[in-house]
């Protein structure tokens, strides 16, 4: 039992840092629900 399963999740990711997408892959492998992905840009 993972600590995401069955949990919906909402990911914003940084353009500097980690994007969006990139821990939405590994956020799918744990059996969580992304409900919400993006990449921000915090200037």
């Amino acid at each position: 039992m993972s600590l995401f399963d069955g949990k919906k999740i909402i990911i914003i990711g940084d353009r500097d840092g980690i994007p969006g997408p990139a821990i939405e892959e590994c956020i799918k492998t744990t059996g969580g629900e992304v409900v919400f992905s993006s990449t921000e840009c915090f200037v």
